[in-house]
């Protein structure tokens, strides 16, 4: 007879387990089906409506999140067993009130959320607190404060971020001072909340950067074990990927070094689930850059190289399942963009698309698209990392975007 602990009723009885997502985009929506198919009643939140998980969920709301009453009012509502941040803005301190209070479990913490979605704690956390090895910083509260630091306590070219957003939004390059104040306001523009204050970052010189998705699961004695999946290589452009794949061919001692790091952070901040954790590598150095304690955009390849996704991994932890991080084939994704302002467009030639061998897509239903909106993702696997990258990008090229 089994000896496990974890139970999940039905479904809109009193006996379900709930689960509520706050931000429900393209990765809640998969966060979402991987639940779904574990018999989860699911709450799925967003700032807008008919977002891409809205139509997957048992019920949906649209509130703005970084508002901490609006956010416990729903709570108080809804009363779910788990909330699971999938964004940044959200009113940190409230859920922190909520988990205090008993009301529901914020994965992985409260805290960590509070962490994580300010760079400004993540960072000062890793490197004040952990030692560990990152790039120079800095941070600025007005143009004059920036222009003090850039090129005289960080050198150009550095990077200028919003201290509270994601996906890239607000994240410039200063290649020169002259370029400060395009930057500032770049950055003010692109935070996910209102607030004047970014980070400045020294670049660094990397051979290439990682995500290492990191399980923090329990294990067969009810312990909270760590699991590795294979190191995911991908590109950015303008501070958002636009390509990965997995695995990155990288050293033994890199990999041992990016592990550390990676079980380091996400110790500290505790909690069950799914973290990705981005690393610069140069030959056998490491730097760490950021976590995320949520499944990662450049994560969605394991849709096609794992035998369980990344969002599959973080519904299994945060319910207190076992997990498997087991890789199946080597494999790649590209971005499709929306290449428009419209609202309600049609994606044509998806069947050409297809035609590349061993190819999948992933389109996300967002009701509006503009020209660097990622729409959808195309897949591919393929013994042959470079053919699945080639792959991968080919299928998102033939997918055209449409108005509706």
């Amino acid at each position: 007879m089994s000896s496990g602990k974890v139970t999940i009723g039905t479904p809109l009885t009193p006996g379900a387990k709930r689960v509520m997502l706050l931000g429900s985009g393209e990765l809640g929506r998969e966060v979402i089906i991987a639940l779904q198919r574990l018999g989860v009643e699911v709450i799925a939140v967003d700032r807008y409506p008919n977002a891409p998980g809205h139509p997957l969920a048992h019920r949906a709301h649209t509130i703005d999140m970084a508002d901490g009453r609006a956010l416990r009012q729903l709570v108080e509502q809804e009363r779910p067993h788990l909330i699971v941040p999938e964004i940044e803005a959200i009113a940190t301190d409230t859920l922190a009130e909520i988990e205090a209070d008993g009301l529901a479990e914020v994965i992985p913490t409260a805290r960590a959320a509070q962490l994580t979605m300010n760079r400004e704690g993540i960072r000062r956390l890793a490197a004040e607190r952990l030692g560990l090895a990152t790039s120079r910083y800095a941070f600025a509260e007005s143009l004059e404060e920036l222009g003090r630091i850039v090129g005289r306590e960080i050198p150009c070219p550095c990077l200028v971020k919003p201290v509270m957003s994601s996906s890239g939004k607000g994240q410039s390059l200063v290649a020169t001072p002259d370029e400060i104040g395009s930057a500032w306001d770049y950055a003010r523009s692109g935070g996910r909340v209102s607030t004047t204050r970014v980070i400045v970052e020294e670049k660094i010189d990397f051979d290439y950067e990682i995500t290492l998705l990191t399980v923090r699961a329990c294990g067969s004695d009810g312990r909270i074990q760590t699991h590795f999946c294979a190191p995911i290589g991908h590109i950015q452009k303008h501070g958002d990927y636009v390509e990965s794949w997995q695995p990155q061919p990288m050293s033994t001692m890199a990999l041992e070094k990016s592990r550390e790091i990676a079980a380091r952070i996400t110790d500290e901040l505790g909690g069950r689930g799914i973290f990705g954790v981005e690393l610069f590598i140069k030959g056998d150095r490491v730097w760490f850059s950021e976590v995320s304690p949520r499944p990662h955009d450049t994560g969605m390849v394991t849709m096609v190289t794992q035998r369980q996704n990344e969002f599959e991994l973080h519904a299994r932890a945060i319910l207190g399942l076992p997990v498997v991080v087991d890789m199946i084939s080597p494999g790649a994704s590209a971005v499709i963009y929306g290449g428009m302002d419209a609202a309600g467009i049609a994606f044509g030639n998806i069947d050409g698309a297809l035609q590349v061998p061993g190819t999948e897509l992933r389109l996300f239903g967002k009701p509006e698209a503009y020209p660097r909106r990622r729409m959808g993702v195309a897949l591919a696997y393929d013994d042959d990392i470079g053919i699945a990258r080639a792959h991968a990008r080919e299928a998102a090229g033939r997918v055209v975007t449409l108005p509706g």
